[in-house]
């Protein structure tokens, strides 16, 4: 199994916002895994739809305008995946997201600041839409470390979101978690008590052999006629052990590790890595090591 992404590598640091631009062809991202995500979004739509998606009646027009963004960068760069027989019944978030492996938010401006307004979300990464929705920015970031409401990135996002026109950024984000589940909500109750019971949650004496990094690959864009910035979130999901088989492996288990120890303890609570956190460093180092010791020339 091949690694698409580590911005776990040193090149993205967690807890930053780290937007960079990215050129327009390479908004929508296609993998073999497309019908498998497709396959797991049909079945959360069918037996949990209100925790999948959820929309204001206003955001109508922006959200055909996604859809119709989305046909046109497929007609271009995908043909074979534009979709035949939608039905017009649906939401077209919905529509879209059923297209494509990325799930889909769209952002609106309000008098409290952005606020979530619409979004087809299937593959949350440790969070609830339905807590979210409707809430603005800054409360949506709330639990995040240094990213509250009245914090200085709050500020920054806001100024960001504000100055945002027609180009595309792209911005990374990763964690660990126990189980391949691309479906992988959190409430804030639920990770209030995680923060505050500290569970170890990769068992066994190699942490990273029971642990799966989660990748987001996330984009922005404003979109022309509503005015409404369009988020998206792409997933990618590998069992951590896979680093073994990455061609740098040495590099990028060794700054993965040294990323963890750089996590401060509102970060590693955060993130659900406070029981582990040593035990990860030590697999990683471990892995750094060994590749280190196999590549080495004879004496």
């Amino acid at each position: 199994m091949s690694i698409a992404h580590t911005p776990y590598d040193g090149s993205s640091k967690p807890f930053t916002i780290g937007l960079r631009p990215l050129p327009l062809g390479e908004w929508i991202e296609v993998d073999a895994n497309r019908d498998a995500h497709l396959a797991e979004k049909r079945r959360l739509f069918a037996e949990r739809p209100a925790d999948v998606f959820a929309e204001e009646p206003e955001t109508q027009a922006a959200q055909r305008e996604v859809l119709e963004l989305l046909r046109d960068h497929l007609a271009n760069h995908f043909p074979h995946l534009l979709e035949t027989g939608a039905d017009p019944a649906e939401p077209p978030l919905k529509t879209a997201s059923l297209m494509v492996q990325e799930d889909f938010v769209l952002m609106r401006r309000g008098d409290d600041g952005w606020r979530l307004a619409a979004a087809s979300l299937c593959f949350p990464s440790s969070w609830s839409l339905a807590e979210k929705f409707g809430r603005p920015l800054a409360d949506i970031h709330q639990p995040v470390p240094q990213f509250g409401r009245a914090t200085r990135n709050a500020k920054l996002i806001e100024r960001m979101f504000d100055k945002l026109q027609g180009q595309l950024v792209i911005r990374w984000n990763w964690s660990l978690q126990n189980n391949p589940d691309l479906y992988h909500p959190l409430s804030g109750t639920q990770r209030d008590e995680r923060a505050i019971e500290r569970p170890s949650r990769f068992p066994g004496d190699d942490a990273a052999a029971a642990a799966f990094i989660r990748v987001e690959r996330q984009t922005l864009r404003k979109l022309p006629l509503s005015g409404d910035i369009l988020f998206t979130i792409r997933i990618h999901l590998d069992p951590l052990k896979a680093l073994r088989k990455h061609p740098d492996k040495a590099v990028v288990a060794a700054s993965l590790a040294e990323q963890l120890l750089e996590l401060d303890q509102h970060q590693l609570d955060y993130k659900g890595l406070t029981a582990d956190r040593d035990r990860l460093v030590a697999s990683l180092r471990a892995m750094a090591a060994l590749e280190g010791t196999a590549s080495a020339p004879p004496c």
